[in-house]
């Protein structure tokens, strides 16, 4: 490994992180929010010090290739760092005043996780808001990815890096060269978070709340600025556009790429997009059915709380606009059921991802095929193209290593006297990135009630959801640091 290497990139990464606090500053100081402009000039202060004595310790360290280790210890340590550096301004002007709590909700941000131990959201000053609801936005992309896109010495050994924090099973290259392929990722980002928040001032939001809701949106994290989220407008315009881009975002974006480059007919072929899409619409169905006669008495109604809903859900994009917790049983089943979906691989979304549950009820046939037919030969395709037996072998250890995570923080969760509804949910809505749950965790309450131990283990749950259990996990292990 590269240990000077990896400081050096992770210095360059706080250095950007602290250069987009410039923003929540300026808008303090537009507003008066005193402490709060102090706390974001503090933090950009201590944090562009220490990096720069790194740099300059490290200054005569070429970045060059970096190994897969490196790869994975990077991205790691750069959400741990990235979090600890974003708590700063919550800590530091007393809108968060225990530590503990400033760094949950942070890595909850940066992790698009969404869950939140805030009480009242909307007493807090709009520097602190706004920051909260960017570091959503930052950790949807890739912090990393953002460092590989406009960083070219990073360029070298980026497939490491994005392969470390890519969610999904493999690396989907857009184009030959990695950095290329970062920054259309990127400009893709930018452009549908400015197109959701036009269109969310069209239908009567102020700037500050269209951008705050198109970062939660795009980035799948569901960080409002509202107490009662997107709820709060109860406004069937602003449910149908955050819908529309909460489904967006929960596609792979090599796909939109296709789309806007006219490979329409690619978009026809791809599996895991056809079902993300059967999978919301039979959901919907579902939902605005067991909800029809009983909590609304117009059809149009259950259909826009439903497709929200479930979008929200499936995407684990975590916004609400109803309490669901009231809503049938059936419907609280289909949307319990949707937290171990996920979006589609190489989106923002969070959970087990679609493509993976795909491989495993493609390869459950497969086995039962061979059952009838031991001599038979049964290859598993995915749009057309053949899978490859080590992606299925690494799906599968995903899937038990998923399983087995949840079961430990549920344990975890369960040890400070909770009940097992919420215990569970807590631990499946924070290592899937959704954010509400069920139980004492639900779409109208918060995170706030647990004790410290539980919040860090749920803070360590988000993080390797984030990172796809691999990249986290793998560091733990001993013959990781050994030659």
């Amino acid at each position: 490994m590269n240990p000077l290497i990896v400081f050096k990139i992770i210095s360059i990464l706080c250095l950007i992180l602290s250069a987009f606090m410039i923003i929540p500053a300026v808008i303090a100081f537009l507003h008066k929010e005193d402490e709060s402009l102090l706390s974001f000039v503090s933090t950009i202060g201590v944090t562009a010090f220490i990096s720069c004595i790194v740099l300059f310790a490290t200054y005569r360290k070429k970045i060059e290739m970096l190994s897969t280790r490196d790869g994975f210890l990077l991205v790691t340590l750069s959400w741990l760092l990235a979090s600890l550096v974003g708590a700063m301004p919550f800590y530091f002007s007393g809108s968060i005043p225990a530590f503990v709590d400033a760094f949950f909700e942070t890595i909850s941000g940066f992790s698009t996780t969404g869950a939140s131990i805030l009480t009242d959201i909307e007493s807090l000053p709009k520097s602190i808001l706004f920051w909260r609801s960017l570091t959503h936005w930052l950790g949807g992309m890739g912090i990393v990815v953002l460092a590989v896109a406009i960083l070219p010495m990073m360029g070298i050994g980026g497939l490491q890096l994005i392969r470390a924090e890519a969610p999904g099973p493999t690396v989907d290259r857009i184009t030959p060269r990695i950095t290329e392929t970062a920054k259309i990722l990127w400009f893709l980002y930018v452009m549908f978070t400015i197109a959701e928040a036009l269109l969310l001032m069209l239908c009567g939001l102020d700037w500050f709340d269209s951008f705050t809701h198109a970062f939660g949106t795009l980035a799948t994290g569901g960080f409002s600025t509202k107490n009662a989220s997107v709820g709060h407008y109860n406004s069937a315009y602003v449910d149908a556009v955050v819908t529309m881009f909460m489904l967006i975002a929960g596609i792979n974006f090599s796909l939109h790429y296709r789309l806007f480059t006219g490979r329409i007919r690619s978009l026809m072929r791809d599996s895991e997009l056809k079902v993300y899409l059967g999978i919301f619409l039979f959901s919907t169905a579902i939902i605005a059915y067991s909800l029809y006669g009983h909590t609304y008495t117009e059809i149009s109604k259950c259909m826009r709380f439903a497709a929200f809903q479930a979008a929200s859900i499936m995407t684990t994009t975590g916004f609400a606009n109803a309490d669901f917790e009231r809503w049938a049983i059936a419907a609280q089943v289909v949307l319990f059921i949707l937290m171990f979906v996920g979006g589609c691989a190489g989106s923002t979304g969070g959970g087990i991802k679609v493509v993976r549950l795909v491989i495993l009820f493609k390869q459950a046939i497969n086995e039962m095929k061979l059952l009838i037919h031991p001599r038979g030969v049964f290859t598993l395709k995915i749009s057309g193209s053949m899978v490859k037996k080590n992606i299925v072998y690494a799906v599968s250890g995903f899937f038990f290593l998923y399983v087995a995570s949840l079961l430990l923080i549920t344990s975890v969760v369960a040890s400070g006297g909770h009940d097992i509804v919420t215990s569970f949910t807590a631990a499946l809505a924070t290592l899937g990135n959704i954010g509400p749950g069920f139980g004492h965790i639900g779409p109208t309450e918060n995170y706030s009630f647990f004790q410290d131990y539980i919040k860090w283990s749920l803070s360590f749950a988000m993080l390797v959801g984030r990172l796809e259990l691999y990249t986290v996990l793998v560091i733990l292990m001993p013959w990781f640091w050994k030659r």
